[in-house]
């Protein structure tokens, strides 16, 4: 075992050989040191890390995973999945985000840096231990010591280095659905949204808009003039998204496929020839994106759909997802006429059902290819959960070498810490169940906690029938993600902000439109947070560390100066809440309509009707609102609108850049620092303007701590 110093509070361990999966961007100097902190180590077939737990400690992190924040109580396996079907006893999703914090009588963060699969026991078999069983025994160890979660997070964003930021129209909200299948449904959903004057600003195109389901190919029968189509959509005022997969149909007379085999850029089999497995299009090879060579060449091939006007992608099924081989399909076939004109018993009939529920997906599958790396053969299953972060990594690779200083939107479904460099994630195949609201809920601060800040669910849910009311309450939620996207699935209801009863439609068309005049507030926080090395959702605890806040999982902190408590409940027409401190509670209907109350600390029963949402305004803290308009690029914020709680003093400080290059690494970006004071029975306002040359003016609504609103204008 070697070990490292990173910092003065970060030590790396390093086991063995590990593969190098990029997700640390900073190197430490070698140390002398004998022992871990913290754990025990048992070493037999695998490793396995222990800790004893006190009983209050709290358990922070793994990302996008089941249960709760507190991860307590839960076991978890990081092996990428393509798994559809998140019900409360699913170990394993999309992603892979090996690192927890331990917050309690100790304080550390670990991170256990190894792209195959881990297992995270968090007091499952025995309640009072941790247990990380490694299955590989080579990787790297950190262990980040801090004096809060907080710090800690920051800690570790600090070492995998600067998070994803997409164009600031991709803050708006986007509309998607497996699938709007031609160029004429697109335009009238678009269409659509222009008549009923709800703001949107992407709609996504599923694998319906390819030509037989190949990767940057367009189906001239279905998107005839595609170029011109995009152009018309953008003069429209959307931008269209078009979904890249990870398997490239193996077929004849196919570019990407002829030139990725002649070139050796796909993963090959135990014999060294390409290897065969079936997705959408049928049999497909998976490019070997672990290969630099290959990673290169395919991230390019972005630009042949960035060279008709595209300025976004969704990758997709890169777990790599597997529907069948040859392999599986036999056995299972086998299996079948084996049992066939037999009297089948328990045992027998369920052996059948699972060779052929077994057929995708399979590990047996994952451990019969192989990743050419620098001239030696890998074998993927140790690699697994690497391929959809270099799958995106290629994507922005290529996006550097077509369009060095421009941001493109970028989303992946699977993932590995150190991918949030180059992209965001949605959460994958969720459903319209209200549990997975409250799901999406806890996931956030989690997701953020290992670098994905630009992240949301399937806003509605992808699978199943939503009604009204959850649509409306999903909506009501995802109105503070960074990413706001619906996206449904083929064969489910639609649910498009106009495809609900009356009353329905409006509701979520007033929360889109409050959605627009947040902006400015959730784009300032948001940016902060990356140039910080900080975090956009938090939980409440983040901040206000007494008894009760380590307990809550279902209101949020949102920035510096909200916090939400959404309703994720059918036919609630109000929720229980914690209130740490006192606080200002606009009720938002609409953007126009402001009424505030204040709120004292205790536990409280909120009555929240369909169309109120409650927002939280922090003591001394401040929002900012801007005008709504149908596009973020229409979006005048000539007059931005000033909501504090001023008890005694509020300060806030507003972030803006261009919102569509990189100049912001450079420091080239404007701040308007606020600072509000009271004084006797006035307010002393100090505004200094860094370079912002559209606000003209700022509209205070100043409250106090007996809820009297002042109001006051300032010219800047």
């Amino acid at each position: 075992m070697k070990v490292y110093k990173i910092g003065d509070n970060i030590l790396k361990y390093r086991f063995g050989t590990p593969f190098p999966t990029d997700a640390v961007v900073k190197a430490g100097e070698g140390i002398e040191k004998d022992s871990i902190d913290y754990f025990q180590i048992e070493e037999k077939e695998e490793l396995k890390l222990l800790y004893k737990m006190a009983p209050k400690d709290i358990v922070f992190g793994l990302g996008e995973n089941q249960r709760g924040i507190n991860k307590r109580g839960g076991k978890y396996i990081s092996f990428c999945s393509d798994d559809p079907n998140h019900t409360p006893g699913k170990r394993s999703l999309y992603g892979a985000h090996n690192f927890i914090i331990i917050d309690g009588m100790e304080n550390f963060g670990v991170f256990i840096d190894h792209p195959g699969k881990v297992v995270f026991d968090i007091g499952f078999n025995h309640k009072d231990y941790l247990e990380i069983t490694i299955e590989n025994k080579n990787f790297d160890l950190y262990i980040i010591e801090g004096n809060s979660p907080r710090e800690i997070v920051s800690s570790f964003l600090n070492i995998i280095g600067e998070g994803y930021v997409p164009p600031k129209w991709a803050f708006g909200y986007q509309q998607s659905r497996w699938s709007y299948p031609d160029a004429e449904k697109v335009e009238e959903i678009a269409d659509k949204f222009i008549e009923n004057n709800i703001p949107c600003d992407a709609i996504y195109l599923d694998i319906d808009y390819m030509e037989d389901y190949k990767n940057f190919t367009v189906s001239e029968e279905r998107f005839p003039n595609f170029k011109e189509f995009v152009e018309k959509m953008k003069d429209k005022g959307f931008r269209l998204i078009p979904i890249i997969d990870a398997g490239v149909k193996i077929e004849d007379g196919y570019e990407i496929h002829e030139e990725g085999v002649e070139k050796g850029y796909f993963c090959v089999d135990s014999e060294g020839e390409p290897f065969v497995a079936a997705v959408w299009p049928g049999k497909v090879h998976f490019p070997d994106f672990l290969n630099r060579e290959s990673r290169l060449w395919f991230g390019k091939k972005y630009g042949k759909l960035i060279d008709c006007g595209i300025e976004g992608f969704w990758n997709d099924m890169n777990e790599p997802a597997i529907f069948y081989t040859n392999r599986g399909i036999e056995q299972a076939i086998e299996e079948a006429k084996n049992a066939e004109g037999k009297n089948l018993n328990i045992d027998s009939f369920f052996g059948l059902k699972d060779e052929f529920r077994n057929i995708s997906n399979n590990i047996e599958d994952y451990k019969s290819f192989y990743h050419n790396i620098e001239g030696k053969l890998v074998n993927h299953y140790d690699v697994h959960n690497l391929y959809g972060y270099n799958m995106t990594r290629s994507a922005d690779e290529g996006f550097k070498k077509i369009s060095p200083n421009k941001r493109f939107l970028l989303i992946s479904r699977s993932s590995y810490i150190g991918m949030h460099r180059h992209s965001g994630i949605w959460t994958g195949d969720n459903h319209s169940w209200w549990e997975h609201i409250l799901l999406n809920i806890k996931m956030m601060p989690s997701l953020n906690m290992c670098g994905f800040l630009y992240s949301g669910a399937d806003t509605g849910g992808f699978s199943d029938d939503a009604n009204g009311e959850l649509a409306v309450r999903w909506t009501q939620f995802s109105i503070f993600t960074p990413l706001f996207r619906n996206h449904s699935a083929k064969g489910t209801r639609h649910q498009e902000p106009f495809a609900f009863d009356e009353e329905s439609n409006s509701i979520m068309k007033e929360a889109i439109k409050l959605r627009y005049g947040l902006i400015p507030y959730i784009y300032s926080e948001y940016m902060k947070a990356i140039i910080n090395k900080d975090i956009y959702f938090a939980p409440i605890s983040f901040e206000y560390n007494d008894e009760y806040s380590r307990r809550v999982e279902d209101q949020l902190l949102v920035g510096d100066s909200l916090m939400i408590s959404p309703i994720y409940e059918e036919n609630s027409r109000g929720r229980y809440i914690w209130l740490p401190e006192d606080m200002l509670l606009w009720k938002a209907k609409d953007y126009s309509e402001r009424k505030y109350e204040i709120v004292e600390k205790g536990h409280r029963y909120l009555d929240i009707d369909i169309d109120e949402i409650p927002i939280f305004i922090r003591k001394n803290k401040v929002l900012v609102l801007g005008k709504h308009a149908n596009t973020v690029d229409d979006i005048d914020n000539e007059e931005l609108v000033v909501i504090a709680f001023a008890e005694d003093k509020a300060s806030y400080t507003y972030y803006d850049d261009d919102g569509r290059s990189l100049d912001y690494r450079d420091g080239i970006y404007s701040k308007i620092i606020i600072e509000i004071e009271k004084r006797e029975d006035d307010y002393q306002i100090n505004v200094e303007n860094h370079g912002n040359k559209d606000i003209k003016r700022l509209k205070l609504e100043i409250v106090d701590r007996e809820g009297k609103v002042t109001k006051k204008t300032i010219n800047i």
